[in-house]
Formats: structure tokens, sequence, C-alpha cells
């Protein structure tokens, strides 16, 4: 079985993660390259995900700041700047946390979702089948009849403005981004902290991503989304990848399989100190 040293994983990813200093994101241009790079990033480093992420593209890996002051936190007015426009694709998607995927890439995630063709229909399609919450069918609802609304005038629409909605109100925010129905796409000075995101429709606000999906068959989809997986991290087990896509175990064997006899990948790999088999880049061996 053939062996990848610990030491070559970790130059690889601190090439792809930009933690070393002359490689160091300190632009805003820089980032929106950083991000049409890799396809995906997180916006924060997330717990027990192993994946890029701009934080620490630009701050190095430590923790994310407290203080609002930190230089790190000069991500937050590219991130608030560029929303809505085509440097970049924001929104709650991975793990439903905080995602920055490049235009390029976000049709690929877009074939994967439950949208087909109809945003005035497809939801009721989900809704009825009991996979899209109440809460989630008031808060798109409410997006899809009054055009784009920022967080506090879109918790009233949906009658979800009570404290006791927080959780419920949230829940459905996340659950529309993650399949792709709702997007941020502004920042508006609303509420007690004068910043609310402005929502709108995906297919509104880019109809260029449902056209691009259209042609693009789920196989193909996963296949792509792996193969940037893959070129970021360098190496990782069949678990890892299932907890980041939330797909499930025998698609994700499958799409192994078919990259490693594409010669993409190599199977059944040893990391110097770490238990189990990995999936490698062919590169890499």
């Amino acid at each position: 079985m053939p062996t990848l040293q610990a030491k070559q994983l970790q130059d690889y990813r601190a090439h792809t993660f930009r933690t070393l200093p002359r490689q160091r994101v300190i632009q805003r241009d820089q980032a929106v390259e950083f991000v049409e790079q890799r396809g995906f990033i997180y916006f924060w480093p997330i717990k027990d995900i192993t994946l890029p992420s701009l934080w620490v593209a630009v701050a190095g890996e430590r923790q994310v700041a407290d203080k609002h002051d930190d230089p790190g936190h000069v991500t937050w007015g590219w991130k608030d700047a560029l929303l809505g426009g085509h440097e970049w694709y924001y929104a709650k998607v991975l793990r439903k946390k905080a995602t920055m995927i490049s235009m390029q890439v976000v049709p690929y995630f877009y074939a994967l979702s439950e949208n087909y063709g109809a945003p005035e229909e497809d939801y009721l399609t989900i809704y009825e089948q009991g996979r899209l919450t109440q809460e989630a069918k008031a808060v798109y609802e409410a997006v899809l009849d009054k055009g784009p609304l920022d967080t506090i005038a879109l918790r009233n629409e949906s009658r979800l403005s009570s404290r006791e909605s927080d959780a419920r109100f949230n829940k459905a925010l996340a659950d529309l981004q993650s399949d792709f129905k709702l997007v941020p796409v502004a920042v508006a000075q609303a509420g007690a902290w004068r910043y609310a995101f402005v929502y709108d429709i995906v297919a509104r606000h880019y109809p260029e991503i449902p056209e691009k999906a259209r042609w693009i068959n789920e196989g193909i989809a996963r296949l792509e989304l792996m193969k940037h997986y893959l070129r970021s991290v360098g190496a990782a087990q069949i678990r890892d990848a299932t907890k980041l896509f939330r797909w499930n175990t025998p698609q994700i064997e499958q799409i192994a399989s078919d990259l490693a006899q594409a010669g993409f990948l190599q199977r059944g790999v040893e990391l110097e100190d770490a238990p189990g088999e990995w999936l490698v880049l062919a590169e890499l061996l």
C-alpha cells in the first residue's frame, strides 16, 4: 500500500490554503482570485472540516479574533462590498456555513439542488412532499412576492418577528440558502445594529446560474465538486467528503472509483501517522 508523508501533505496545503507569509491574501482582488483558484472556500475556518478559508488566507492559522479591529477582519468589508455581484457567490451552503464559491463552479452546486426551473412552483412541490418547513415556505414566499427584503422586513413579512421565532427563522434562512433558493445580495442599514443582509431569489438575481445548471447532470456535478475539493486538500477520507458535502457514502465511493479510474486520484493510500485509508491526488504520489 503506498504511503503519503505527512510533511508532503502539510506543504501542499500550505500552498493551497495560502498559509505561507509570501502567499497571504492582502487585497480584495487577491481574495477573488483565491476563490477562483480553489472553486469554493469557507469564509471562516469550520471546526472538524478541512477546507481553505478566507480568514486563514488573510490572518494565518490562528483563531478567529473577537476584537472587531483585528486586521484579519478586513474580510468583512470585502464580503459585504461584493454581495450580489459576479466576483463570487456568497451564502450559507456547505454544512449551512458561510461559503464563497467561484461563479464558474456555482452551477455545479445548483445542479444538485432541488430547483427544477420554475422558482414560482418548485418550492411548493418540495413543501407538499414534507421537505420544506412552514417557516421556510413563508420566508421564500415573502421574497418571491415582495422582491428583495432585508432581514428585518423579511421577518415581518413572513410573520416570524417575535423573539420566540428566532431559531425557526434562522433555520429557514439557512435551509433556503443551502438549497440555492435565497441568496444575500446586499447589506442594509436596518435593525438595532444598522446592519442586515438583503435577500433575493437566486434564480431571479442570478438567472445565468440555473441556465448553466440545466445542462449539468448530477453525476458530472459531483465529480467536478469532488475534484475541486481534492485539489484544495490534497488527501481526504471518504468520511471527510461525506461530512462536507452531505452526500451518502455509496455516492462518494462511486465518485472515488471513477476518479481513480481516470487517474485523478489513488485510493487505499496510507497517510503517515494517521489511521485508515485515504484518497490522494495522483500528483502527490
